[in-house]
């Protein structure tokens, strides 16, 4: 896929594990690891922004593009 999450950067950066952010922000640790893995089709910007939020980052920090080779 050419979309790149990296809030595991993110999350290490800040000290914070993955049930931190999850108990904080109120989205499943189950979502939050699909996320993290790269796996979800879509995120909602509801959660992009209660993420965001949370580790004081901007969208461009947590999702990047990589083209196909």
């Amino acid at each position: 896929m050419a979309i790149v999450v990296k809030l595991d950067d993110l999350l290490h950066a800040k000290r914070m594990t993955l049930t931190d952010l999850s108990d904080r922000i109120g989205i499943t640790l189950a979502n939050l690891s699909i996320l993290k893995t790269g796996k979800a089709k879509a995120i909602r910007f509801s959660t992009l922004e209660a993420i965001c939020t949370e580790l004081a980052c901007q969208p461009g920090d947590l999702l990047a593009f990589e083209a196909d080779s």
